[in-house]
């Protein structure tokens, strides 16, 4: 009991360690940024008057940043309990009323988007409830689930833009202030959420319909209504946190909707503070950030106290467990893996910095794929941008194995920084890097390695834990091997393999973050060729020029069902929201 107390102590600690932790990073922005904020401020509400000391100092003791960087904190901090958000870096006047406007904007298009997710969640998990109502076995997942949730929401809003506005014309393409505006974005947000929580609550209910209550339910007689219920309310009681991780996954998708749907959101409000480097604005939509993650997961546990009822604390809140053979996702993945290759086969021999055509050139003989807005070969660009992304991926995938890997080894101390990680999206680690470093390849990949870790650190842990548990590690320090030596030759051996294995499938999930980050201006900058940078160059010519999207699209599409395709062939999922 004492040391069951004893890990219990060290979690609490490392959780409230992590969160402080957080908060400090966020205080500490504008002294990383290597901006002299008080310049800043001049220049942009007084540009004729004279940059002396006095008056950068005057403009630093107004800011609090004349205090040290603990003083810094504590002045920022103290504001926000004010209700004082602080003082733009490029206006010179305060950000909370923008800020606040901004993240009312993102709120109704986030619950708009919720409630798309909580359909396409309810439509997707109906066939499985059927299933288990009617007494058939079923297959792990689906493949409508597994396709909505490989959709990126910076691919998916184009895609819809193209098809629903520019080719059919039902739909407006940009604007705010109708309802008909929510439409677009709405689903772009939504239909993804939605497949992934449809596909988790499909297959917590088909491993359900396998656990023995069932078939003494039905042999007792209580069917239909009853034992739908019954059986929705166990499936549904782990899976509570992914609601709250889905709603943190909405804020950080609509930085990507609300720059396409020109929409004056807290999402589009974050990037343009953060690729000016207007670190106060960022900090107070980072702030709010926060703020609704902290009150998702609460509204979440408290929903799982509530399905939990009185089963509470006897144990019976395991996750159920889903069976597959996962032959289908496999041959997709193997699919997708030699179309991929064959697309940068293809045009890796072409230059993808020269001008070889007219602008916007379509299709041709001389052009497969077409010509971008200058005149370069889309075919190379899309190619080259495969490998200098996969690349790139690679080598974020390797520092992110080797943090998991160490973090896994203390799995106590380390579920603090997981939880925080794994509830971060990609985008908001781009947006505070983009603020301290400025966009660049660097940036983005430093971002994505910030959070990319998580999911490897959470699964060395489990290995960890399971080899420890092992006889021969047990017995181990008995045969006088110490505590360095058991880890190094037993354990390690043990995890290092599927470890391994995991880091692999991360690989081209990876490289969907960092064209996310490209698609947004917070990574690679032209002229190089990434594949998120591809597809945002071309945006602004969709209706003249829609081969100039469809290519990069199509190959993020590609990417980005294989990812999915190999996720769910037997790898070890992440539990804690979308990679």
């Amino acid at each position: 009991m004492r040391r069951l107390a004893g890990g219990s102590g060290v979690t609490a600690a490392s959780r409230a360690l992590a969160v402080v932790a957080l908060i400090a990073l966020v205080g500490l922005l504008p002294w990383l940024s290597g901006h002299d904020p008080a310049l800043t401020i001049l220049r942009a509400t007084s540009a004729e008057r004279e940059a002396t000391p006095e008056v950068l100092a005057a403009i630093r003791e107004r800011l609090g940043l004349d205090r040290g960087p603990l003083g810094t904190i504590g002045y920022w901090l103290s504001g926000v309990v004010r209700g004082d958000l602080g003082t733009s870096w490029i206006s010179g006047g305060p950000v909370g009323p923008g800020t606040l406007d901004a993240f009312r904007v993102s709120l109704v298009l986030m619950g708009a988007a919720l409630g798309v997710a909580l359909v396409t969640t309810a439509l997707l998990a109906v066939p499985a409830l059927r299933d288990v109502l009617a007494g058939r076995r079923r297959s792990r997942g689906g493949a409508l689930a597994a396709a909505l949730t490989s959709l990126p929401e910076y691919l998916l809003a184009p895609v819809l833009l193209l098809v629903l506005s520019v080719y059919a014309g039902w739909l407006p393409p940009y604007g705010w202030g109708k309802p008909v505006h929510l439409v677009l974005p709405a689903l772009s947000l939504g239909l993804p959420a939605g497949g992934l929580l449809g596909g988790l609550v499909s297959d917590a209910v088909t491993a359900v319909a396998g656990e023995k209550w069932v078939a003494s339910w039905a042999t007792a007689g209580i069917r239909g209504p009853a034992l739908a219920l019954a059986v929705l309310r166990r499936a549904l009681t782990p899976l509570t946190g992914q609601v709250a991780l889905v709603v943190v996954g909405l804020t950080g998708g609509a930085v990507a909707v609300e720059k396409v749907f020109a929409i004056p959101g807290l999402g589009r409000a974050l990037l343009g503070s953060a690729t000016s480097q207007d670190v106060p604005a960022l900090q107070a939509g980072v702030i709010l950030l926060l703020v609704l993650a902290l009150g998702a997961g609460a509204l979440a546990s408290g929903a799982r106290l509530l399905l939990l009822g009185r089963a509470r604390g006897v144990g019976t809140a395991a996750a159920p467990t889903a069976t597959g053979t996962g032959r289908g996702a496999r041959a997709v993945a193997v699919v997708g893996t030699l179309v991929l290759t064959l697309l940068v086969l293809a045009g890796m021999g072409r230059d993808p910095y020269g001008v070889v055509a007219g602008r916007l050139e379509a299709p041709g003989a001389a052009l497969p794929l077409g010509a971008d807005a200058l005149g370069r070969d889309v075919l190379a660009r899309v190619a080259h941008g495969a490998v200098s992304t996969m690349l790139a991926a690679l080598a974020v995938t390797a520092v992110c194995l080797l943090i998991g890997l160490v973090l896994g080894l203390v799995p106590r101390a380390s579920t603090g920084p997981v939880e925080v990680a794994n509830a971060a999206p990609p985008v908001l680690a781009g947006l505070m890097v983009a603020a301290v470093t400025g966009p660049s390849t660097i940036g983005a990949a430093v971002a994505v390695a910030c959070v990319g870790w998580a999911p490897l650190a959470s699964h060395a842990a489990a290995l960890v834990q399971e080899a420890r548990e092992r006889p021969d590690v047990a017995v181990a320090p008995v045969l006088g091997e110490g505590r360095a030596r058991v880890t190094l030759t037993r354990v390690l051996p043990a995890v290092i393999g599927p470890l391994v294995r995991h880091a692999a499938l991360r690989l081209p999930g990876i490289a969907l973050a960092l064209a996310g980050l490209g698609f947004l201006g917070l990574g690679t900058q032209s002229p190089e060729p990434e594949w998120g940078l591809v597809l945002a160059e071309a945006l602004p010519y969709i209706e003249r020029a829609p081969w100039a999207v469809s290519t990069p699209a199509a190959a993020l599409v590609l990417l980005s069902v294989t990812a999915v395709a190999a996720s769910r062939a037997g790898a070890p999922s992440r539990q804690t929201g979308r990679s």
